[in-house]
């Protein structure tokens, strides 16, 4: 993708009946008007596809126009005057992406009004193609690759890009102060598996005519994939914080072993811990710098993120999740000195999860990268077990798109990770910051205790020959700093984080060190 890429909610139905069902719907003429098409029409499309045979779509982009550069492609843009209700003074406005290069497929765009549902046709007359000098060969039926939204987010006569649905089943979206950086996506169907991961893609979106003082926005969307149909809804809530709360309901042609709900995608190339850093003017370079995840128990556990020597899969038990995230934390300018990407108003990523999901897992995947072109990070939420292959699945959540909130732990946080080799021999030092308003007030006197704890396959017979935590005079801080010394060539698990007696002050903080 170009970066620049439970609770069981239906009544369970026969197959046959489900595929008559679906067969009966498309065989109907589409809604009448906006009231009678919603959800439950999308999933009802869904639901009759995947009785059918699934047919990829590639093709009805022409070969010459995916052999394109990144900068030709960049120099078509989208008119704004031709924007979807750009002469009307509704709040929102919808804006088109041109296929070509890595977009190979065209999505069918609908329009949801009050007197029936319409189709946004295509035509190059809408887009300016700069200096490429090939719109007289533009097929005139060809299709869009995707669309963004545009809402006044920041000054009331300016509609600024607050999301897009672009490439496969990839959408983003942005707060009032944040550019984009992390994606999303509607589903992940076995990520870093042997048999390689599945992308099924949203074919068809409807977008509903909001009102004059709307301050959202409604997208149903298509899901179609070999293995996987889906109607997908979105109510988009731009703001400092922009919402979208997103609803899913699945419908699988054939069995699948690891099904990711709401996964993130992110890049991570280099940050405070790396060792080995390439030749670059910046000192780091990454969109998220940790996983974030909090638990029924209360828990809120940090992960930062690295950049592995090979393919890295970790699992994290986490039955109901409150919450979970990539999180681009470290908001310094002078981390990054890019003053092109400005990654420092990369935004989160938060998903809250609605309802109770059972019992599952969160799994963080990290894959190896020459450079920051590719999103190399993905983490999304994995369920014990799924309902039976003629059942639906059905979840959803609010996925909060966002720059800093102090909420997200309300106690202290982990801003810093570093380790080198110590001071013994064979040992690796963690040094290991927190801040935060309640840590700041502590006085520099007072006797914290770092607990530091050890598992994984060398946890047991690892040593741990020395901590202490000490102020931070300068960010008022408090520096957990330990050295241990690994036993064997097996990973061990670190986690750590500081108390007060019996108060527990900061999130958990978490670590996998590799042989």
């Amino acid at each position: 993708m170009d970066r620049r890429p439970i609770e069981p909610g239906a009544v369970r139905m026969p197959t046959r009946l489900v595929a008559a069902f679906g067969l009966l719907v498309l065989a109907m003429p589409a809604p009448a008007a906006a009231k009678t098409f919603g959800f439950d029409d999308v999933a009802a499309r869904a639901a009759a596809l995947a009785s059918e045979d699934y047919h990829d779509p590639r093709g009805a982009v022409p070969d010459w126009l995916l052999q394109i550069n990144y900068d030709q492609w960049r120099d078509i843009r989208f008119r704004p005057d031709q924007a979807v209700w750009a002469k009307s003074d509704l709040p929102f406005t919808i804006q088109f992406f041109h296929p070509g290069l890595f977009y190979d497929r065209t999505v069918i765009v609908n329009i949801v009004e009050s007197d029936g549902v319409r189709p946004v046709p295509f035509s190059p007359s809408e887009f300016d193609y700069g200096k490429n000098d090939f719109e007289s060969r533009i097929p005139h039926d060809l299709g869009f690759a995707g669309f963004r939204v545009h809402y006044p987010i920041k000054k009331k006569e300016y509609r600024d890009e607050v999301a897009v649905f672009l490439g496969g089943s990839y959408f983003r979206a942005v707060g009032r102060d944040q550019g984009f950086g992390i994606s999303a996506r509607g589903i992940a169907i076995d990520t870093a598996s042997p048999q390689g991961e599945e992308f099924p893609y949203f074919r068809e979106f409807w977008i509903v005519r909001p009102t004059r003082k709307a301050k959202s926005l409604e997208v149903y969307a298509l899901l179609d994939g070999p293995r996987i149909t889906g109607a997908y809804r979105f109510v988009v809530h731009p703001g400092v914080e922009t919402l979208m709360d997103v609803e899913v309901r699945l419908f699988r042609r054939a069995a699948i072993d690891k099904l990711g709900y709401a996964p993130l995608t992110s890049m991570f190339l280099v940050g405070e811990d790396s060792r080995v850093v390439p030749p670059d003017y910046r000192p780091e370079v990454h969109d998220s710098d940790g996983l974030l995840m909090q638990t029924t128990a209360g828990e809120w556990i940090w992960r930062p993120l690295t950049h592995p020597e090979r393919l890295s899969v970790r699992s994290f038990g986490l039955p109901d999740p409150v919450g979970f995230g990539l999180i681009q934390r470290d908001r310094n300018f002078d981390h990054y000195q890019d003053l092109e990407t400005r990654s420092e108003l990369r935004p989160s990523a938060w998903v809250e999860p609605k309802g109770a999901w059972g019992k599952g897992r969160l799994e963080l995947v990290l894959i190896p990268t020459p450079n920051e072109t590719n999103d190399n990070i993905a983490a999304y939420w994995i369920p014990n077990e799924q309902p039976p292959l003629e059942q639906p699945i059905a979840f959803s959540y609010r996925l909060v798109w966002y720059g800093d909130d102090p909420k997200r732990p309300p106690t202290g946080r982990v801003v810093s990770t570093r380790n080198d080799g110590g001071t013994r021999e064979g040992a690796r030092r963690f040094l290991i910051d927190f801040e935060g308003k309640k840590l700041a007030d502590i006085p520099a006197d007072t006797v914290l205790e770092g607990v530091v704890s050890l598992a994984g396959e060398g946890g047991a017979e690892t040593e741990l020959v020395e901590q202490q935590v000490v102020k931070n005079p300068v960010t008022r801080g408090w520096r957990l700093a330990f050295q241990i010394v690994p036993a064997g060539g097996a990973p061990v698990e670190l986690r750590a984080f500081l108390r007060l007696g019996d108060e527990t002050l900061t999130e958990t903080w978490t670590y996998t060190l590799e042989p």
